[in-house]
């Protein structure tokens, strides 16, 4: 049996699954990531916690799993994106915490770029609005505020890189500084269209060159894992930002197909083939997994607050003492009684992109109890993603293209049923959740295989997903356009000045 081994570093833990080669989980390992909120509206992880959380786990799937390095064929790491470290080149040591993709500190930069009037430019070249979301305005800040950061870096001492550039370096000892496209993408340094670094965005955002990692198709051979880590050396073959690796995991190959990811927060990505397409609804345009050197495009939107509203849930108004427990909560009452939770706790992402928005319980009477909370928790992941898929539809139509005709979904929240019929119900198109749900972990497996012969193209893969269940709707469109309108009054009620 050939075995390939998934890296997945995402925001809340390190993960590691070992697939075989029909894309079955063999074993799996995870471990949780202490999260640092210095300042409200600040998220940092601390790199070398993020290093030792991967490690161990990779140690420990493979022990699971009952086979040695020796046994995989390939790694393939898949990634937080946006999530930015710094580091000395010599002595591998992290120069400040990383700044998570949540982090909103670089806000004021990101103004400046608006006011300046330098958001077409950037958008035309990268895909991307400018937003604090981004890793760039991230590394500028630590340039800035980093004692010695940005001397250092002038003279070629300092390695940038998004987690995945992290992990290659220590897994290598230093002996690799890459990155892939679908990371690289999500810097608002990078022009998509060029597959290159951008002099101009380079110099706007006074970053210097050297120190940005080296850019390879997602599935490439990035380098080979020491031999003291794990045993023996292992072939690092494919690399892609979660999101992108989901779409790979998902068989999302061509242009319409879209998928959506129910995590901390949810992604939702529609694959546009190898058309650079600008959004006109306030979605990003991104590189897709790249498998071999012509470049690929997805249309993407980013729901900040998804599956984190029900650890809200948990952890702040100790309401349910485990996520598990919020459907059976929810499914005590018929609906949500009329409450609307719109959970901005760090601004609203796509199609709205307003970073002062903040979290809203409206609709509350004397009837209401937590019971219609926990209900309206969790419909409102499906009404931010319905949101996004609508304007995705808009844009496809747009582009000439068809709307979206189903909807694949996976991350955690997934097996929630009650969320993904009333996802279902609010987008009148199926939902299909498939039978393995770890597609983010799958995708990264999926380029490593490519990359080193286990698999000799993505027809075959195509072949390997296969659906557990599918999600029709049975609520009249008339009422979901009536709750979608709800929606985007509760919206406009979190978003007042």
């Amino acid at each position: 049996m050939t075995y390939l081994l998934a890296l997945d570093q995402g925001t809340s833990s390190s993960r590691s699954i070992v697939f075989d080669e029909l894309g079955h989980i063999v074993s799996q390992a995870q471990l949780e990531l202490p999260q640092i909120y210095p300042r409200p509206g600040w998220v940092e992880h601390d790199p070398l916690e993020i290093w030792r959380t991967q490690l161990a786990t990779a140690r420990e799937a493979l022990a699971q799993a009952g086979i040695t390095a020796r046994d995989v064929r390939a790694v393939g790491i898949t990634n937080q994106r946006e999530t930015t470290v710094l580091w000395n080149r010599k002595t591998g040591q992290p120069l400040h915490h990383a700044i998570v993709w949540q982090d909103r500190r670089a806000e004021p930069a990101c103004a400046q770029l608006r006011e300046q009037g330098h958001a077409d430019t950037i958008q035309a070249k990268t895909g991307l609005l400018v937003d604090a979301y981004f890793s760039g305005t991230k590394l500028q800040w630590m340039l800035d505020h980093v004692p010695g950061a940005r001397e250092a870096a002038e003279r070629g001492e300092l390695a940038f890189g998004t987690v995945d550039s992290w992990l290659m370096w220590k897994l290598t000892h230093g002996a690799v500084h890459v990155t892939d496209v679908s990371n690289a993408a999500r810097t608002m340094l990078f022009n998509v269209r060029t597959n290159q670094w951008d002099d101009e965005l380079l110099a706007l955002l006074r970053i210097p060159k050297a120190l940005l990692p080296e850019v390879l198709p997602s599935s490439s051979h990035f380098g080979d894992i020491a031999a003291d880590l794990l045993g023996h050396p292992i072939r690092i073959g494919g690399v892609a930002g979660d999101q992108q690796s989901a779409l790979f995991g998902q068989a999302c190959f061509s242009a319409g197909m879209a998928k959506n990811t129910y995590g901390t927060g949810c992604f939702m990505l529609m694959h546009t083939g190898q058309t650079f397409q600008t959004s006109r609804n306030g979605l990003l345009t991104t590189s897709a997994a790249q498998p071999g050197q012509q470049p690929e495009f997805a249309l993407e939107g980013s729901v900040f607050v998804g599956g984190a509203v029900v650890q809200w849930l948990r952890d702040g108004l100790r309401a349910i003492s485990s996520s598990s427990e919020v459907e059976s909560l929810a499914l005590t009452v018929p609906d949500s009684g009329g409450v609307m939770m719109v959970p901005a706790f760090t601004g609203l992402g796509a199609p709205y992109w307003k970073p002062d928005a903040r979290g809203t319980i409206t609709g509350l009477t004397r009837g209401t109890t937590l019971a219609h909370i926990a209900r309206a928790a969790l419909e409102s992941i499906a009404y931010q993603s319905a949101a996004l898929l609508l304007a995705m539809s808009r844009d496809a139509v747009a582009a000439g293209g068809q709307p979206v005709s189903e909807l694949r979904v996976d991350g955690g929240a997934c097996i929630n049923d009650l969320l993904m019929q009333f996802q279902a119900d609010l987008l009148g198109i199926p939902v299909v959740r498939p039978a393995v749900i770890e597609t983010t972990a799958l995708g990264a497996a999926y380029l490593a295989g490519l990359s080193s012969g286990v698999y000799g193209s993505t027809e075959e893969l195509s072949r390997l997903w296969r659906a557990e269940r599918r999600f029709v709707p049975t609520l009249p469109a008339a009422r979901a356009q009536e709750l979608m309108a709800r929606w985007e009054h509760a919206v406009r009620q979190a978003t007042l000045e």
